[in-house]
């Protein structure tokens, strides 16, 4: 029956070898990275994006403006199964009514299924192109804890190649402190004794 004795690696020990050390400590160090760091790296990225994040979605409000147009072009006839949802737009002319500037007419994307005559928000920016809306304030936290994630990850998959590559390295020294070490007591077992 084999025992199994917890810490025998921090522990003095004769069977202890240099190597047990250093394989105890870089389990603690890459635990503590794991645990600790990573979810710090993670978190602290997560935050940069956001406020990088909330800062575009701030100055794309103040760049763009959203006014209620009408469809007025013609339509596609026949809409795709992947465009009959509403959240697949296409490109269709709009008409609007802009204050001290008069009636206007321009090119838009507007929702799937739009007929003409429906009224549709449409963005437009300082230029009087279409654009997409400013991302709201889910879609920026949605990229936030995305970048946040991919930091964290992308830290502990790091510090999982760095103990696995640790590992072989300190298998191959452990191997020849062995050799070392039967190189000096195997004598002693492999003569015949007399």
């Amino acid at each position: 029956m084999r025992t199994r004795v917890r810490g025998w690696r921090w522990r003095r020990n004769p069977l202890r070898r240099r190597s047990d050390v250093v394989e105890a400590w870089t389990v603690l160090v890459v635990a503590v990275l794991l645990f600790v760091v990573a979810p710090l790296v993670g978190v602290a990225a997560g935050l940069h994006a956001h406020d990088q994040a909330r800062a575009l979605a701030a100055a794309q409000r103040a760049e763009r403006h959203q006014v209620r147009a009408v469809v007025i072009g013609d339509v596609p006839e026949r809409v795709s199964e992947v465009q009959s949802d509403r959240r697949n737009p296409y490109r269709a002319q709009v008409r609007w009514t802009e204050p001290g500037k008069g009636v206007r007419t321009a090119w838009a994307r507007v929702p799937a299924g739009t007929r003409a005559g429906e009224p549709v928000p449409v963005w437009f920016d300082s230029r009087g192109r279409n654009v997409a809306p400013p991302p709201d304030d889910a879609a920026v936290w949605q990229h936030a804890v995305t970048i946040g994630l991919c930091a964290a990850g992308g830290t502990a998959t790091v510090v999982l190649l760095g103990h696995a590559v640790e590992r072989r390295i300190a298998l191959r020294h452990r191997l020849a402190e062995w050799e070392r070490e039967w190189a000096r007591t195997g004598p002693r077992w492999t003569q015949p004794r007399t």
